[in-house]
């Protein structure tokens, strides 16, 4: 890992999959879409006055999701915020923010 910079890719964990359904209706929003499907597979992430979080999610049988999540300090009691999104990805495209 670089100093500062995001983790290498690691198996998505449950609280990794609470963050990515707690920014779902925020993507489904922006996209004008709703997704059946919203399994986070991967995430990297980089610790800052919070931590950063790219997060590799499948939406459907052939497509992936990268969202760019920042999830703030716990003692500002916020939710995560979505960043930035990349749709049309696909399980073997490469996890980058």
């Amino acid at each position: 890992m670089i100093p500062g910079g995001f983790t290498d890719p690691r198996p998505a964990t449950p609280e990794i999959q609470e963050i990515a359904n707690k920014v779902k209706p925020v993507l489904e929003k922006e996209e004008n879409r709703t997704y059946a499907t919203f399994n986070a597979l991967e995430y990297k992430s980089q610790v800052v006055a919070g931590t950063n979080y790219c997060i590799k999610v499948q939406v459907s049988d052939d497509e992936c999701v990268h969202l760019r999540v920042f999830q703030p300090l716990p003692v500002e009691n916020q939710d995560p915020k979505l960043v930035r999104y990349w749709t049309g990805k696909t399980r073997d495209d490469p996890l980058e923010c």
